[in-house]
């Protein structure tokens, strides 16, 4: 259990109530409420005093963590000691905005889509003082149900939606807001918490800024050239002194030399979010538990928690090995990323760099193509650096190298024909062909691999498929809006009827709401105007 002195407990608390939203990067990070609380965090969650263990890592507590762990180490030891009484009195519950379905009337679709951006907004937050939320000045959108903060990977398809339905100043602050966390944490966290920190998402910062840029003018890529780069170097830490055959965090560096990148996690120990889960995962598997946490964690990051991609048997969550894998999603997004700030050091004058960074994109979109492309199986997929082969798990984020323009025009034909044939159900896009029970596996469709193969597809002139996605899946959302008066995170796309066809699977309950959906829904409907029947 951690310490807490009386001095610390002071300073803390200064450091709390005086905090400004604009941190310095020599402020220390603040500590997740796992670490914070320690032995206290541990047996709460492990006793299931919340249904969702989430619950307890977004309370917020009612005095400095120093004082809480004093009294709990006090009172636990007196006779009929009550931990839920002890949480009650020492926290507050988390804020939770419910999207209300059955009290909603029927309405057009793009009517309820304009009316979610003002029900899933944050306005700037205040600073709460001892909270795990981490603080933003600017408005934004959160995902929905459970998820109340921001999400790196979300925002991007939540603000195709939002540029396109005339919210223009909204997106603007959206990336504004993560912009900030690049400039007080070194990188866009999973979300503005504190037990995020450990971790990023997939990096869609670069497509952000140009989804802003396009609106706003070329100068947004030059105004946000420091956090690009800073994020760029977050993503390829240690990379200049990494030898061959080596690994350090997010990058890798092949016998060849080849650099290519990979999730990772910080810390190893449970997720605050998901700390029972890990806990049992962890007792489940054969290998020290520090492993399996940190593969959790790494697992989190991808964006696909969990997924039959990330585990050694394909099927069971105790044998996951997210860090063995460079992924052709991550890959793909750090080729755009190092083409996008070739050209904000174009924009900028600045031609060395300029330089540098297009030969980097030209590299690593070499090697997408060189040791990714599984041409037996005509589609692209995860490379496993330690065994230096190709993963045999196959899913949609094949189709990342058609949205970043780095598929051959044979490779794009050759996807297009594969998702057709293995991929494409009644409701849309599989995410993969085997079903685990995990959520990023069969038989659920997500809303951002929909809009990716989409305009990856078109991309290549492959616009019948392109358009047979899109309507299949905005159908699947228009049934399921019919039957439940919402939208939802994910959705099964193998039923052929369309009523009750949210997702299923995974560590928690189907969420509502829910902003990329929202998003993505908005741009295709846009695209397909006629579908909206």
């Amino acid at each position: 259990m951690r310490s807490h002195s009386v001095a610390a407990a002071v300073l803390l608390a200064l450091s709390c109530s005086l905090r400004v939203l604009a941190a310095t990067p020599e402020e220390p990070p603040p500590q997740p409420p796992s670490i914070e609380f320690g032995e206290l965090y541990r047996a709460v969650e492990l006793a299931q005093l919340f249904p969702d263990q989430k619950t307890f890592a977004d309370a917020v507590p009612k005095m400095p963590p120093a004082k809480v762990m004093s009294e709990y180490d006090e009172q636990k030891r007196q006779p009929g000691f009550d931990l839920k009484a002890f949480v009650t009195a020492h926290f507050a519950a988390p804020p939770r905005y419910a999207v209300d379905a059955a009290t909603r009337p029927a309405r057009p679709i793009r009517d309820y889509l304009d009316a979610m951006w003002q029900v899933l907004q944050r306005k700037p937050d205040a600073v709460e003082p001892y909270s795990s939320l981490l603080p933003l000045s600017r408005p934004y959108i959160v995902p929905g149900g459970r998820f109340s903060e921001i999400y790196y990977w979300d925002s991007y398809f939540t603000m195709l939606g939002l540029e396109q339905d005339g919210q223009s100043a909204l997106a603007a602050d959206m990336l504004s807001n993560l912009a900030s966390l690049i400039d007080r944490f070194g990188h866009v966290p999973n979300g503005n918490r504190s037990y995020y920190l450990s971790r990023s998402q997939p990096p869609f910062f670069a497509c952000m800024v140009e989804l802003i840029a396009a609106h706003d003018g070329e100068h947004v890529l030059v105004d946000r050239l420091p956090e690009l780069q800073a994020e760029h170097d977050y993503w390829m830490e240690g990379a200049e002194s990494l030898a061959p055959g080596q690994a350090h965090r997010r990058v890798l560096r092949l016998a060849d030399g080849t650099l290519l990148n990979r999730y990772w996690d910080d810390r190893d120990e449970p997720r605050d979010e998901s700390y029972l889960e890990d806990v049992r995962t962890a007792q489940q598997a054969k290998r020290p538990a520090a492993e399996i946490y940190r593969e959790l964690r790494a697992g989190a990051e991808t964006g696909w928690d969990y997924s039959s991609r990330w585990l050694a048997d394909g099927r069971t969550l105790a044998t996951i090995r997210t860090t063995a894998i460079a992924p052709i999603d991550l890959n793909s997004l750090m080729q755009h990323q190092e083409q996008v700030l070739a050209r904000a050091y174009r924009l900028k004058g600045d031609a060395a760099r300029a330089g540098r960074y297009q030969a980097m994109a030209e590299q690593r979109a070499a090697a997408i193509r060189r040791l990714m492309w599984n041409g037996k199986g005509r589609l692209f997929v995860d490379y496993l650096w330690q065994e230096a082969g190709q993963s045999t798990a196959i899913s949609a984020a094949t189709i990342y190298p058609l949205f970043f323009r780095i598929a051959t025009q044979e490779q794009a034909h050759a996807v297009a024909r594969t998702l057709r044939r293995d991929f494409l159900g009644p409701g849309g896009l599989d995410t993969t062909r085997v079903a685990t029970g995990q959520q990023w596996d069969r038989p659920n469709g997500w809303a951002p691999l929909q809009y990716l193969a989409v305009a990856g597809l078109n991309a290549y002139g492959e616009r019948a498929l392109a358009r047979e996605i899109a309507t299949r899946w905005i159908r699947r959302n228009l049934a399921g809006y019919r039957d439940i008066g919402v939208l939802v995170e994910k959705y099964d796309v193998d039923k052929s009827a369309g009523r009750r066809s949210g997702g299923s699977g995974g560590e928690y309950a189907l969420q509502p709401g829910f902003g990329w959906t929202n998003g993505v829904l908005a741009k295709l409907l846009a695209e397909y105007p006629k579908l909206a029947q």
